[in-house]
C-alpha cells in the first residue's frame, strides 16, 4: 500500500463564497503563508516516508492556489528529496499538450526521475477558465493524452494534425528520465473514462467521488482491461480521500469541532468541500450528474462521509480499520491523502501519526 500526501494549498484568509471567487478579500501575506505551509507539509511528508507528494490544478478560487502545478512542483524538487512528486494533475483539455509534455519531462529531469503524471479533464465549472466548449472536453482530453505520450516516446521530429491540436513539428527536449515515460494516471469516475483508461493501459485515479461509485468504476476498469488482455494491479488504482489522525477518537472529534468552528468564520474545512461547492454551484452549463452528486455530498454528515469512504478520521487504530475497509472493497493500491482540516500543529501531528502508526500496518 502506497501513500500520496497531497496538499490543496488552501488559502487561509477569509473570502466570500462562490465561483469564480471575488478577490476583494485577497491578502498577499495569506497566500504566502498558504504556500509556505504547503511546502513545509510536503517536506515533512517526505521525511516521514510517504511514497508520493501530490499537487492539484484548479482555477479562480481559494481552494487551490496552484493554477499551474508544474511551477509549484519545480519548487518541490528542491525540497522533497526522496518521495515521488505527483501532478494530480494537469487539466490537459484546456492546455497546450506539447507544453505539458515539455514541462513534465523537464520536471522528471530536475527530480531525477521522480515525477508521476496525472492527466485530468477538470471540473465542470473549469471549462469556463479558458473558455472551452464543455462538449469537447472528453475528446480533447483523449487526443491531448495520446499526443503527450507520442511526444515522450518519439525520437524523431514529427508533425501532428488532429481534430483539436495541430503542430508542424514536435521534438521534446529534455527527454523524460523514466522510460518510456513517467507513469500516467487519469480520472476514471465516469464509465467512458474508465474504459478509455483500460484501453490505453493508463492508471486509474478516482477522486471527488464515493466508495460505492469508485468501486463500480474500478470494476469496469478491470473488466475492460481483461477484455483487451491485461490485468491491472492494485498499484494501477489510486483513490483520493480526506484524512485526519489524532491520538484518540475523542481528540479527532474535538479537532473536527474546532475545524467546524473555523469554517463558520470562513476558513476551509473538509478536504474537497470547497471544490465540490464550486462544482455544484456552477450555473454556466446547467446541472449534470456530477453536480448533483456534489450537492448530495455537501449535505452529508461526518458519519456519512466516513461510510462513503470520503474521509478517514480518528485514532491510528480507527483510521487503519477505515482504510483497510476501503482498500479491501476497492482494491486500490495507492491512497491520495488530503488533510481534512487545517489546524496548524494538529494537522502536522496528523501527518506524522499516519506515517508512523497507520501506514506501516497498511504496508504489512
Amino acid at each position: 500500500m502506497l501513500a500520496c500526501f497531497t496538499s490543496p494549498v488552501f488559502y487561509f484568509g477569509t473570502v466570500s463564497s462562490g465561483w469564480p471567487t471575488p478577490s476583494d478579500g485577497y491578502l498577499i501575506q495569506e497566500a504566502d503563508r498558504s504556500m509556505t505551509t504547503a511546502l513545509d507539509q510536503f517536506k515533512l511528508a517526505d521525511e516521514l516516508g510517504y511514497d508520493w507528494v501530490g499537487l492539484t490544478e484548479h482555477h479562480f478560487g481559494p481552494f487551490s492556489l496552484t493554477p499551474n502545478p508544474t511551477v509549484f512542483a519545480g519548487a518541490m524538487t528542491q525540497v522533497v528529496k526522496r518521495a515521488k512528486i505527483a501532478l494530480l494533475g494537469s487539466l490537459i483539455p484546456m492546455l497546450n499538450p506539447v507544453r505539458v509534455a515539455e514541462e513534465v519531462a523537464m520536471l522528471d529531469t530536475m527530480s531525477k526521475g521522480r515525477i508521476v503524471a496525472g492527466m485530468l479533464r477538470g471540473t465542470p465549472n473549469e471549462n469556463v477558465t479558458y473558455n472551452m466548449n464543455p462538449s469537447e472536453s472528453r475528446a480533447r482530453f483523449e487526443e491531448a493524452l495520446t499526443l503527450i505520450r507520442e511526444a515522450w516516446t518519439q525520437n524523431q521530429p514529427f508533425g501532428w494534425q488532429g481534430r483539436y491540436f495541430s503542430f508542424r513539428s514536435i521534438a521534446v527536449w529534455p527527454r523524460p528520465v523514466q522510460q518510456p515515460h513517467p507513469p500516467i494516471y487519469m480520472s476514471g469516475s465516469s464509465p467512458e473514462s474508465a474504459v478509455f483508461a483500460a484501453l490505453q493501459r493508463v492508471n486509474l485515479a478516482l477522486a471527488v467521488t464515493t466508495l460505492p461509485l469508485a468501486t463500480e468504476a474500478a470494476k469496469r476498469y478491470r473488466q475492460e482491461a481483461a477484455r483487451v488482455g491485461w490485468v491491472p494491479l492494485p498499484s494501477n488504482i489510486l483513490y483520493r480521500l480526506g484524512f485526519h489522525v489524532a491520538d484518540s477518537d475523542e481528540q479527532a472529534a474535538a479537532d473536527f469541532e474546532a475545524s467546524h468552528a473555523r469554517r463558520q468564520r470562513g476558513s476551509p474545512v473538509l478536504a474537497n468541500q470547497a471544490l465540490e461547492a464550486a462544482i455544484a454551484g456552477t450555473g454556466y452549463y446547467g446541472v449534470d450528474y456530477a453536480n448533483q452528486r456534489a450537492r448530495n455530498r455537501r449535505t452529508a454528515t461526518l458519519a456519512d462521509r466516513i461510510e462513503l469512504g470520503q474521509i478517514i478520521i480518528g485514532s491510528p487504530a480507527t483510521v487503519a480499520a477505515q482504510a483497510n475497509r476501503i482498500r479491501n472493497q476497492l482494491g486500490a493500491g495507492i491512497f491520495d491523502l488530503i488533510p481534512a482540516f487545517e489546524l496548524g500543529e494538529r494537522t502536522l501531528h496528523s501527518i506524522e501519526l499516519y506515517a508512523r502508526k497507520v501506514l506501516p500496518e497498511l504496508r504489512d
